[in-house]
């Protein structure tokens, strides 16, 4: 059972329980031991569903396609009914959701098993996962380092086989950095391009958006289209795909123009690690056939600031304050960490002129930056301008040490969430340390299509393990 469920990805475990090679009762039971067995050394999972997930495999699954596939879901942004929604903040630590969010059943009808939720900082807002609520999620290659965030949990319970699969968000790099963190694959799919309902999100969430993070391409495309298009009331619709993503799997892309960067938005060099494995990679899509020229988008730094110091804060705000009312009392010291604090008060003295103006501005920024995509097919970065942060670094009780140092995390991510385009991390390579180190494939907005492409060529012409990291590497 060991071999069938690590040597696999969600792909081929369930094609294991459809074959008859063993049952969903089995697969259940097998990952909740590993969740008592791996868990308390890394705290990816926060909060279980047993033996629900129990007699729903007892009582029979839907026949989907990832039929009886064990998966977790972010505590973050989606609800799963009867499980605590905290957002990784002590002001929503007893609210449990009553219903499930319209991705989660999507995932359900899929025939997945969701076993519980992931860790995630405070309503997302750190490229780490260390909340006060929960305490830090500890990357297994190396206890002492960060996951990334904001999906760090969902990373980690993937990484050390807890799971083959698991549901991430992207605000600013949040599936992206924890992808390249620990050694995953981590599509942030353009904007609208998966539901939020019944969340409201500012007319479809101008800067996040739900994937996940899988050990496989073809499992990335596959929940692509498990859980994409739209649902009734979306205030936009993005154009639907030509055809199923997991047909773009081994399919060939042709011979394309991609753009190649070693520079953060402002100019500043990557570290010469994640740049050493960018231009490998590089090198690779050229030997595959491709022009690979050296270039970036122009990206307008005033614009990406003004849409991210108003936008990141306003659903946040919003989300507290309809907390506060339920709770009918005031906001307390203690009700948020000082990095959220902080946002949520700058936030509440924003007018609506500066929100639509933020609006605006992001339009501007898709407009700049989508304008690279005219004359190139792709763009390639390291995903993280640096390695792995180190625990502690990133620490929303000192938010001048986020201002300080998350650009370094963040900064070649969240500039496509401002402009809603499609980007993938994959695992290309490791730092001095042995800690996973991932490349960022850009594409133009809605061209999911060629990234998974692109992405599946990388795979083939250099596979990477989907081995379970365990035991974890200690400080």
């Amino acid at each position: 059972m060991q071999d069938l469920f690590d040597n696999n990805d969600m792909t081929g475990l369930a094609e294991a329980i459809k074959s008859g090679d063993v049952s969903a009762k089995e697969v259940l039971e097998f990952s909740l031991d590993r969740l008592d067995e791996r868990n308390p050394a890394v705290n990816a999972v926060i909060s279980e569903r047993r033996e629900e997930a129990r007699n729903e495999v007892s009582n029979g699954l839907p026949e989907g396609p990832l039929h009886g596939v064990p998966f977790v879901i972010k505590d973050l942004g989606l609800d799963v009914a009867g499980l605590p929604s905290t957002n990784g903040s002590r002001l929503f630590a007893d609210a449990v959701a009553e219903k499930d969010s319209t991705l989660v059943e999507r995932y359900r009808e899929a025939g997945l098993v969701v076993i519980g939720k992931t860790n995630t900082p405070e309503f997302g807002k750190n490229a780490s996962t260390e909340p006060a609520l929960f305490g830090p999620t500890r990357n297994p290659y190396a206890l002492d380092r960060s996951p990334g965030g904001s999906s760090g949990g969902t990373a980690v319970a993937v990484a050390v086989g807890i799971v083959p699969g698991g549901h991430a968000s992207d605000g600013g790099g949040s599936i992206r950095i924890p992808a390249s963190a620990c050694g995953l694959v981590g599509l942030k799919p353009s904007r609208g391009r998966t539901p939020t309902a019944p969340a409201r999100t500012l007319f479809s969430s101008p800067m996040s958006v739900h994937h996940a993070l899988t050990r496989s391409v073809r499992d990335t495309a596959l929940l692509l289209d498990l859980s994409a298009g739209p649902t009734v009331g979306d205030p936009y619709v993005i154009l639907a795909p030509r055809r199923p993503y997991i047909e773009e799997v081994g399919a060939d892309p042709g011979r394309l123009r991609i753009g190649l960067s070693n520079v953060r938005p402002d100019g500043t060099p990557v570290d010469p690690e994640c740049a050493a494995v960018t231009t490998s990679v590089a090198g690779l899509l050229e030997e595959l056939g491709h022009d690979v020229t050296e270039g970036a988008p122009n990206f307008p730094l005033d614009a990406l600031t003004a849409g991210l110091s108003v936008l990141m804060g306003i659903p946040m705000t919003i989300e507290v304050d309809e907390r506060l009312e339920t709770l009918n009392r005031a906001i307390r010291d203690d009700d948020l960490e000082p990095m959220a604090r902080m946002i949520y008060d700058r936030a509440k003295s924003e007018s609506a002129t500066n929100v639509v103006k933020a609006l605006q501005e992001l339009e501007r920024a898709a407009q700049v930056i989508g304008a690279f995509f005219v004359d190139r097919d792709l763009l390639l970065t390291p995903t993280m301008a640096r390695p792995a942060a180190p625990l502690g670094l990133l620490d929303t009780a000192n938010p001048m040490s986020i201002w300080e140092h998350s650009a370094g995390y963040s900064g070649l991510t969240s500039p496509f969430n401002s402009s809603g385009q499609p980007a993938i991390s994959l695992p290309m390579g490791h730092d001095s340390a042995g800690v996973p180190i991932g490349v960022q494939l850009v594409g133009a907005f809605g061209r999911e299509d060629l990234l998974i492409q692109v992405a599946s060529q990388l795979e083939t012409a250099r596979p990477w393990s989907i081995a379970p990291v365990w035991p974890p590497v200690p400080q």
